[in-house]
């Protein structure tokens, strides 16, 4: 039986193969490596010429860049996301050649977000705050404060899923 918060169950239809049955979960490395998920891709639409197309990213990769980059800016950020998280770059469309133009496209239902992907490509900065308060809620993270400090806290609870021994405690 599924515990019910405010009206909802806790558990979702699993909507990525990187993801949980719970909500705004993800599974950790070691799982997703074992289980041969080494890309991870999502949808993006063109701000440009508007087309939507799948990119993807390499899973180990990605997640030592931003690992790597926690861990060395993590005291200086002051419990903050820095502003390439709060205004991230997109990548370049692959059919107009824009440059910072294929936009992630983030579903409207919250238990469907690929959060993941959006980690990975250092995007969760296009995420409003009442979706990434959703992702604090439901992964048990203190969610009041502006939006930079829920993002820095998406980023490490994210993480933390991926790699529960690294170095993404969240100071309180």
């Amino acid at each position: 039986m599924n515990p019910v918060r405010d009206g909802k169950s806790e558990t979702v239809p699993v909507p990525f193969p990187w993801a949980t049955n719970r909500r705004a979960m993800v599974h950790s490395m070691n799982y997703l490596l074992s289980n041969r998920i080494f890309t991870i891709s999502g949808e993006v639409q063109c701000k440009k010429c508007e087309k939507v197309f799948e990119i993807e990213y390499d899973l180990r990769g990605k997640f030592l860049e931003v690992g790597n980059f926690i861990a060395v800016n993590k005291a200086t950020m002051h419990d903050r996301a820095p502003d390439e998280w709060m205004s991230p770059v997109f990548p370049k469309c692959r059919f107009c050649d824009q440059e910072n133009s294929a936009k992630p496209v983030i579903s409207k239902k919250k238990k469907k977000i690929n959060w993941l992907f959006l980690l990975l490509g250092q995007t969760l900065g296009c995420l409003t705050l009442k979706q990434l308060k959703y992702f604090c809620a439901h992964t048990k993270i203190h969610r009041t404060g502006a939006k930079e400090r829920i993002l820095y806290y998406t980023y490490l609870g994210l993480c933390k899923q991926l790699d529960p021994t690294g170095p993404f405690e969240i100071s309180r």
